[in-house]
């Protein structure tokens, strides 16, 4: 299903923003906030797993039922998970653009993976103690 894909910051994820390899962090950074109409038509409850694919790329995060949002559009909030999917180019501004990007959202069996698999996923190294 087609959505637009906005991307922020939120309060949650300022109360972690000091470790941001932590679990709390990666618990924000990784979930869709969907309206929960859209979720129901996509067959998915609240807490389970989506696939959101971009033109860029695609990441596994999960669904959280948000009234506040319009329908067809989905909120992810800043980080890695969302950089997995947001286009690196800026235009000469030195910031993408982190606002209306089109993706595919469906449900999906796939886990989610931390900040730091994501890391190790684009070619980074784990240091010893992460």
């Amino acid at each position: 299903m087609k959505f637009i894909l906005n991307t922020g910051r939120t309060i949650r994820q300022g109360k972690y923003i000091e470790n941001k390899l932590g679990q709390g962090y990666a618990e924000e950074t990784s979930r869709c906030q969907i309206h929960p109409l859209d979720l129901l038509e996509l067959g998915v409850e609240e807490g389970e797993n989506v696939l959101v694919t971009s033109a860029i790329g695609e990441v596994v995060l999960m669904a959280v039922a948000d009234e506040g949002l319009p329908k067809g559009m989905a909120f992810v909030s800043y980080g890695i998970h969302c950089n997995s999917i947001i286009a690196a180019c800026t235009h000469g501004t030195g910031m993408p653009d982190y606002k209306i990007h089109e993706v595919e959202i469906s449900p999906t069996s796939e886990d989610r993976k931390t900040p730091v698999e994501l890391l190790e996923q684009l070619g980074g190294v784990r240091y010893a103690g992460n």
